[in-house]
């Protein structure tokens, strides 16, 4: 077998395609993770139980099930009900929805983390629910959930590829085409696999340089 750097070059075009729809995706879908998984956490402490009991089964019916059904979901059930989205804004959707409850469980811990004296000094200043959480707890408990909250990008990186299923032409669904087509799969899927080391380490550098950040 030899290396085929005309393959590589003819493959270049069809890559940076499927590298962009790969960070679409990436960063639109962990945007949602994040802020659903926040509303999540705040909803299960509530102290109403209608409120809180809902929001649990939702959360571990979609934790418990894998991605791809939900993809699959999605993509061909929902328009039968007349909902009928993009191939690319339902894996974002879905993606971002699966993670949500996993950043959930992330946030809880970050909020029980913050000592119990930040609520007795905001509870002895008389400040609004609100503004406690807004000003006190949050931004507390987000600094101390950044690392894991990171973690989480890098596996939502990983899972990308499963938008394939849905027709979403992602990085390695180029590779996939480009090979189908050329015959040629050694190339295109070496470079992928390469793409994804590199972005997955850029990544974890970018988030330990902001947890210094947040440390310090």
């Amino acid at each position: 077998m030899t290396w085929d750097w005309g393959a590589v070059a003819d493959f270049m075009p069809h890559f940076w395609d499927g590298l962009l729809v790969t960070l679409q995706a990436l960063a639109l879908g962990s945007l949602i993770s994040f802020a659903l998984g926040l509303v999540w956490a705040l909803l299960m402490r509530t102290p109403t139980r209608w409120v809180r009991w809902p929001v649990g089964v939702v959360t571990e019916f979609v934790r418990n099930t894998p991605l791809l059904v939900q993809l699959f979901f999605l993509f061909y059930v929902l328009p039968e009900w007349g909902l009928t989205f993009s191939a690319l804004t339902t894996g974002v959707f879905a993606i971002g929805l699966h993670y949500s409850t996993y950043t959930m469980q992330v946030y809880r811990a970050g909020i029980e983390g913050v000592p119990a004296g930040q609520w007795e000094a905001a509870t002895a200043l008389n400040l609004p629910a609100g503004r406690t959480w807004r000003a006190v707890i949050l931004p507390q408990a987000i600094r101390r959930v950044v690392p894991a909250l990171g973690n989480y990008v890098i596996a939502m990186l990983k899972d990308t590829p499963m938008l394939m299923a849905i027709t979403v032409l992602d990085m390695l669904g180029q590779a996939r085409l480009f090979s189908q087509e050329h015959f040629q799969f050694t190339e295109p899927l070496t470079v992928i696999g390469v793409a994804f080391i590199l972005i997955s380490y850029l990544a974890s550098l970018l988030l330990r340089a902001l947890e210094r950040r947040l440390v310090h």
